[in-house]
This record gives structure tokens, C-alpha cells and sequence, in this order.
């Protein structure tokens, strides 16, 4: 069998991308499971976008001019598809093999080490967002919610998007003593993806209560998808990336040190 060379070599993780080739061969029987989560963002973007839009006809953008309501959606659904595609595959997935499969387990008797394990399910999770956020890309263009060529720039985005909340996810999972934990996942990603302007814009809420949802994660993102898929560019979006690099390198670190506990102590 030929290995299939995903990732680049890293110092750190030199061979993440052998989990990676390992989780591709894994989902090649059941690849079913990647395509189903990219159709609940695209009901909501047909049932709310266009359903009730077309109620709700034209909203204010972020530049103060009015846009239709399904192009306001659009971007702040791409988000919450990268980020529940990453989020899921690192906690449910990751939770099974930690506690249940024994795969790290298995994997460290092999040369690939802690580093690798952290960085390699990181960057598989980060692909199945990725998959989504292309998915639903391609569907904002058929549909013509698309208003600026800066929109290109959505998908690197969302790829970031996907490692900060796979590291999240991963990291957090670590922590997690049975299936019945998992509630706490829904009860952290439901309100991130009711509250945080997906389909209204932060102006509704009062002030104090505007600047709370405004700091919580999946609102930098959809700040950040939506301005640069209406191309409206300014600073703040360095802020997001920050944001996001921040995010997403800390909960690498962290599942680092948690795997180094779990495994090897």
C-alpha cells in the first residue's frame, strides 16, 4: 500500500500524517458519515435563509447597507459547519479511542509519539470541517449569495475556524469520563450557534449583552466570514485571526499535555 503524504513533515509531529492517512482509510467504508453533516447547515440555510427571508426580506449588514436576509445567513452558517464538523470528529470520535478502542494506546507502541497523535486527529478534524466549509461554499455560488470575490478568502478561514475549535473539541475531551459528559458539548455549541448573529446581527441585543456574545468564538468567526464574503475588510479581521490562532493554539498545547498524562503516566 502506497502511503498517501498529507501533511508536510513537522519538527514537533513529524509523523501526524500517518493518523491522518490512517482516519482516510478508516472513512473510505463509511464515508456517508462526512457527507450527512454537511446537509444540516444547508437545510437551515434553505428553511431560514430563504424560508423565512423571504419574510423577512432585506436586514441591516455590518456597513450599515442592507442586504438580503439570505446572504446575511450564508456566512454565519458556513461557520457553524466548520466549526460542528471539527468539533464532533475530535470529541465523540476522539472520546471512543481514548477510553473505549485503546488506539493511542495502541498507536505509541509504533514511532509515532504524542505530538503526532495531538497534531495528526487535530488536522483530520480540521480536514472534515474543511470538506463542509467547501461543500457549502460551492452551494452559496449555485445560489447567488455570494457578493464579493473576497469570499475566496472564506475558505482558508474556515479552515482556520476548524483547527481552533478541533483543538478545543480535543482538548476538552480529555477531561470527559463517560458519554453522558457529551451533553455539555450541546449545551456549549447550540447557544454559540443560536446567539452568536447567525441569523440576526448583534445590534438587537443591549449593550452590555452585546459585547459578551460579541467575545465568545464562533462570533469572531462569523465576523470574520461575513465581512469577507460581502467584502467588507478592515482590522477587526486581524483581531479574528488572532482570535482563532490564539484559540486554536492553546488547545493544541493543552491536548499535548493531557495526552502526555493520560498515555504515559
Amino acid at each position: 500500500m502506497i502511503a498517501t503524504r498529507i501533511l508536510p513533515t513537522l519538527g514537533f509531529a513529524p509523523r501526524a500524517d500517518r493518523l491522518v492517512e490512517r482516519n482516510v482509510m478508516n472513512y473510505r467504508r463509511t464515508w456517508i458519515v462526512l457527507v450527512s453533516g454537511f446537509f444540516e447547515p444547508l437545510f437551515y440555510l434553505l428553511g431560514i435563509g430563504f424560508g423565512i427571508g423571504a419574510l423577512v426580506g432585506t436586514v441591516t449588514g455590518p456597513d450599515g447597507h442592507a442586504i438580503s436576509y439570505g446572504v446575511f445567513v450564508a456566512p454565519g452558517l458556513l461557520a457553524s459547519s466548520a466549526m460542528n464538523g471539527a468539533i464532533y470528529d475530535s470529541t465523540f470520535n476522539i472520546f471512543f479511542k481514548l477510553r473505549y478502542a485503546k488506539t493511542y494506546d495502541a498507536i505509541l507502541s509504533t514511532p509515532l509519539g504524542i505530538n503526532d497523535i495531538a497534531v495528526g486527529e487535530i488536522t483530520w478534524a480540521l480536514i472534515r470541517g474543511t470538506l463542509y466549509a467547501i461543500g457549502f461554499l460551492a452551494v452559496m455560488v449555485v445560489l447567488g449569495l455570494v457578493e464579493s470575490p473576497w469570499v475566496l478568502l472564506a475558505l482558508p478561514a474556515a479552515m482556520l475556524i476548524g483547527f481552533a475549535f478541533a483543538a478545543v473539541g480535543m482538548a476538552a475531551t480529555t477531561w470527559v469520563r463517560s458519554w453522558t459528559d457529551f451533553d455539555y458539548v450541546f449545551v456549549v455549541t447550540l447557544p454559540l450557534f443560536l446567539f452568536s448573529s447567525t441569523f440576526y446581527p448583534l445590534s438587537v441585543y443591549p449593550e452590555p449583552l452585546r459585547t459578551i456574545v460579541s467575545l465568545t468564538p464562533l462570533s469572531r468567526c462569523i465576523d470574520l466570514l461575513r465581512s469577507l464574503a460581502l467584502g467588507q475588510l478592515s482590522p477587526v479581521l486581524l483581531v479574528d485571526i488572532a482570535y482563532l490562532l490564539v484559540m486554536g493554539g492553546v488547545g493544541l498545547w493543552v491536548v499535548s499535555r493531557r495526552l502526555d498524562q493520560l498515555l504515559l503516566k
